[in-house]
């Protein structure tokens, strides 16, 4: 029996996600500030919990198909996409700092694709980009695939949908045709999210002179809203109490019609979308969920995506796609995506300069 494990490497916290048989064995979340801190936890706790046959691990912008044992110093910093001397954030430290440690793992620990790896996105389209949608984005688009076949009874290769993951970070809005990743836009490159503020003005960036990953990862919902502590539910709260402060509003209402935006930009390549599909930490809060079904409903039917048990569906998307990789269950889904036909690197569509 297919014994296999998913790891998401969030932003407030890691998700686990053990499937065996293809059905949940374990899954759980361990704060993200707390590994950057001790850094050899999650391997011992992993170590622990074995034997896996394989396990998708933190992947970042994505390595396709890349044992973490195997990686040098440039695969991380590309998994990162930190330049050398910028230390990024928090979220960045802990992340690179996990994955050295998963690689002494005795079990193979595979790094996922992003969009912008996979053969099934059409090269103009990844001219001039490199966040078309992580890692951990490609396992959420993974589980909706699996989730909308097994609700509609339909074959994955049937599946046309528009993925709207919404976290306490970042919006990233992920195209499917064919039951293929078509088209995506991340979370620097698309909608704003509570932290980033999505695609950047050229002009802006070089009104500011030198952008750093920090800036990268700033200018979201919490910076327009003039939140002095960043705090998703405290803004939720707050906007549907019916009192909310005006920037509160503003904030809200350019998050909201910026992800609508990024929806109907990526619908383009979908051809008509049988679901827009949500998903995400904060995209499942009632307030934001009943929002953006009322603004997303023109472009298809609205659904959910909700993981079995307190699994994060990054890391139970991640299980999955493990589990496919590894001849279980999943198997056809894998095969259904092309996904193992992902290569390159993030940097292959550039052209400036």
């Amino acid at each position: 029996m297919v014994r296999v494990l998913g790891v998401d490497p969030g932003t407030e916290s890691f998700g686990l996600c053990c499937l065996e048989g293809g059905e949940m064995a374990w899954e759980e979340e361990l704060p993200t500030a707390d590994l950057g801190d001790e850094p050899d936890r999650l391997r011992e706790h992993l170590a622990a919990r074995g034997p896996y046959e394989l396990i998708c691990g933190p992947s970042g912008y994505g390595l396709p198909w890349r044992l973490a044992r195997d990686l040098e110093e440039d695969d991380i910093r590309l998994a990162a996409l930190v330049r050398p001397g910028d230390t990024g954030s928090g979220g960045i430290g802990a992340f690179t700092r996990v994955l050295r440690n998963l690689a002494r793992l005795p079990w193979p620990v595979v790094l996922v694709p992003g969009v912008a790896h996979l053969a099934t996105v059409p090269s103009h389209r990844k001219v001039n980009r490199i966040d078309m949608g992580t890692a951990d984005k490609v396992c959420v688009a993974a589980l909706a695939v699996a989730d909308w076949a097994r609700r509609t009874g339909r074959p994955y290769a049937a599946a046309r949908l528009v993925v709207v993951e919404v976290g306490a970070a970042f919006t990233a809005v992920i195209g499917v045709e064919g039951g293929c990743i078509v088209d995506g836009l991340g979370g620097s490159s698309g909608a704003p999210g509570f932290r980033c503020g999505g695609a950047m003005d050229a002009e802006a960036a070089y009104w500011l002179g030198s952008v750093s990953k920090a800036t990268v990862f700033s200018g979201g919902v919490y910076r327009v809203a003039g939140q002095p502590d960043p705090d998703w539910r405290g803004f939720l709260d707050a906007i549907t109490s019916g009192a909310a402060p005006d920037r509160y509003r503003l904030a809200w209402d350019w998050w909201l019609e910026g992800i609508e935006k990024a929806v109907a930009a990526v619908a383009v390549n979908v051809g008509e979308p049988r679901e827009v599909v949500l998903s995400g930490r904060v995209g499942l809060e009632p307030p934001v969920a009943r929002a953006l079904a009322e603004r997303l409903r023109r472009y298809g039917g609205v659904a959910e995506l909700r993981p079995r048990a307190r699994a994060k569906a990054a890391a139970e998307g991640a299980a999955v796609i493990a589990d496919g990789l590894a001849g279980g269950r999943y198997a056809g889904l894998v095969e259904a995506m092309r996904l193992r036909e992902a290569g390159g690197t993030v940097l292959d569509h550039l052209y400036y300069g």
